[in-house]
């Protein structure tokens, strides 16, 4: 007999045990009793400062207002992400977030853009996307706000003609990962989530099931639940300590298996786009938020050292650090079943894909969207619980060729470079790649993350050339296709030049005050205090 879902806990914090709190505490708030249980002397990675724009539809779930929670988590504007020295050393593109140019049913832009290159025009794809071009100027604005007494628009076209319309620009946020753990903790705990400091000592199971029944703490508090969610990060307490669920490994495909990070203090005014630098052996990230710059070394363990990843990354980010490098090993891949038995692994607990393209939070938010969809109120269905599982693996996968297909397209010369560039594929990155390459031709199922344009703009930035492209294009004069371009690029260009620059805009909309940093800092201290993961040349940064 299946057995109503009263009581769920929550298995470990940091940013998936407080989103899924606070999810659950807004949606069921008198229907269920939420229960989280974390330690204070158990760190978390608190690396999670980039994100993309589905983010933005999830806290319009929550009713979050969008000022307010910037300003309390000293959160900038993301536009893009700038890709550097990927292809080979010295070259550059930008995946936007937003809509390139004006394409039709049979008929996408990028195959316009293509033959104009043919007709021997001159542009870049970039240039018909607001978002690349006011990426390229470090601008921003929002739709109807004012900065200097000046009005704002975003611009999109439709089918009927090339006029603009004043519809929003897409964009996401970069933030401190602990600051919005705290916020949507306060959020919850308003919400009646009752949270309880501790560490687990035991996962008691059902002895016939093997259903978990309760947690049991190191002080002997005993927490029973219906439904168990497991966000105890890598470790995965529940999922594969207690359940033995399994992991998929796909470290044959995505070689880097480490990253230290740093903060330092800003270096300069905020850019609305995340850096992501490849080097030898893997890439850099940097992401300004309005406080501070988060950075860090993605690194092949085959490749660099732990050393000479931490001596490169103090060596390339000079402002002051406001902590100590950190190490922090990862394992790529996924767990076999996201939901096993009454247990449901979210974040780092459900796997892990490196954050090349900011969807390490997505995937949370995802799950946890997934999870008030599917909520087994009435009892525990095996056909739901599959569904889950089947979403969230085609999800992982859709995700994970994405990122593959950054690290194959290189021409770059260093034996991790190489060896990735002539590594089998899976079947359907390798067939997404064909068919781009045979006549520019970009697949977006129903339910995939990225669109056609990601598609589009980094298959050309990694250098792939397509033979040819869609034959209705050639029927196009060149004057129409001129009048096409321009009506597209002209008011982009006006736009942008409009637009105030990104730190002056965060600094009218949304500017974080001194708490909000001076909370930060604490967090830092009381990392160093209670983890000890401390990275640096020779095992220490002198302080």
């Amino acid at each position: 007999m299946k057995r109503g879902i009263r009581k769920v806990v929550i298995a470990g914090g940091g940013t998936a045990g407080w989103v899924a709190a606070c999810a659950l505490t807004h949606q069921f708030r008198d229907l269920l009793e939420v229960t989280l249980v974390e330690s204070e002397q158990i760190g978390t990675v608190g690396v999670g400062e980039s994100t993309i724009p589905t983010i933005r539809t999830f806290h319009r779930l929550l009713g979050i207002d969008e000022r307010e929670f910037m300003s309390s988590v000293a959160a900038s504007f993301k536009l893009s992400i700038s890709f550097e020295n990927w292809l080979r050393p010295g070259q550059r593109y930008i995946h936007p977030f937003g809509l390139t140019g004006l394409g039709t049913w049979a008929c996408e832009f990028h195959h316009f853009w293509l033959d104009s290159l043919r007709r021997g025009m001159t542009s870049e794809l970039g240039d018909f996307c607001l978002e690349t071009v006011a990426s390229r100027v470090d601008r921003f604005s929002l739709p109807g706000h004012q900065v200097g007494g000046a009005q704002q628009w975003s611009t999109r076209w439709t089918n009927q003609g090339m006029a603009p319309e004043r519809l929003e620009v897409n964009y996401a946020y970069h933030f401190d990962a602990g600051l919005y753990a705290a916020y949507m903790r306060e959020r919850a705990e308003r919400q009646g989530l009752v949270r309880i400091e501790g560490k687990i000592q035991q996962v008691r199971q059902h002895p016939g099931t093997g259903y978990v029944e309760a947690l049991v703490l190191e002080n002997g508090t005993v927490l029973e639940g219906d439904l168990f969610i497991d966000c105890t990060g890598g470790r995965a307490v529940l999922s594969e300590q207690a359940l033995g669920t399994g992991y998929e490994d796909w470290n044959h495909w995505l070689p880097s298996n480490r990253a230290v990070a740093l903060q330092t203090e800003a270096d300069g005014p905020a850019v609305p786009y995340t850096r992501a630098i490849a080097h030898e052996a893997g890439w850099h990230w940097k992401i300004a938020l309005q406080h501070r710059i988060g950075c860090g070394i993605v690194f092949s363990d085959a490749h660099m050292s732990d050393d000479a990843a931490t001596a490169r990354l103090l060596a390339e980010n000079p402002a002051k650090p406001l902590r100590d490098p950190w190490i922090i090993p990862f394992r790529t891949g996924r767990r076999r079943k996201a939901w096993n038995k009454n247990v449901i692994a979210l974040g780092l607990a459900s796997g892990f894909i490196e954050p090349l393209e900011s969807t390490s939070i997505h995937l949370t938010l995802s799950g946890v969207a997934r999870l008030l969809k599917l909520f087994p109120a009435d009892g525990i269905d095996e056909s739901m619980v599959q569904r889950y599982n089947d979403i969230s693996r085609a999800e992982m996968e859709h995700v994970r060729d994405f990122i593959i297909l950054h690290y194959h397209l290189n021409q770059r010369d260093e034996p991790m470079w190489r060896q990735v560039r002539h590594m089998e594929l899976p079947a359907d990155l390798a067939h997404r790649i064909q068919m781009f390459r045979d006549r520019a031709h970009v697949l977006q199922g129903e339910d995939e993350l990225f669109r056609i344009d990601s598609w589009t703009h980094c298959m050309l930035g990694q250098g792939v050339v397509p033979t040819t492209h869609h034959p209705l294009t050639r029927a196009l004069p060149d004057d129409a296709m001129q009048r096409l371009f321009d009506g597209i690029r002209q008011p982009i260009e006006r736009t942008v030049a409009a637009m105030p620059s990104h730190q002056q805009f965060l600094d009218s909309y949304c500017k974080a005050p001194p708490s909000a940093w001076e909370l930060m800092y604490e967090r830092a201290r009381a990392h160093a205090r209670v983890t000890g993961t401390i990275a640096g040349v020779d095992g220490g940064l002198a302080r």
